[in-house]
């Protein structure tokens, strides 16, 4: 299984501390946002060419825990 702590990174100088792919500037919630409004991964990756396929996987991965755990601390 991929492990998206090699892949999603956060710095706070960079897009306001926001959890970034690979340190590049695009965001987490960017990528979500694209998936969110119908872009396919395909089209991503054809308009983002510095993305790639487990990226995606990647964002997806780091989103699902960040639900997971904040699931755990409303219980």
């Amino acid at each position: 299984m991929l492990d998206y702590r090699k892949i999603i990174t956060v710095e706070p100088g960079k897009r306001a501390g926001k959890a970034c792919i690979r340190n590049m500037r695009i965001t987490v919630s960017d990528v979500l946002a694209w998936l969110a409004s119908g872009m396919s991964f395909q089209e991503i990756l054809e308009d983002f060419d510095e993305l790639t396929h487990e990226d995606i996987i990647a964002v997806l991965l780091y989103a699902a825990d960040r639900e997971n755990k904040t699931f755990q601390v409303a219980l």
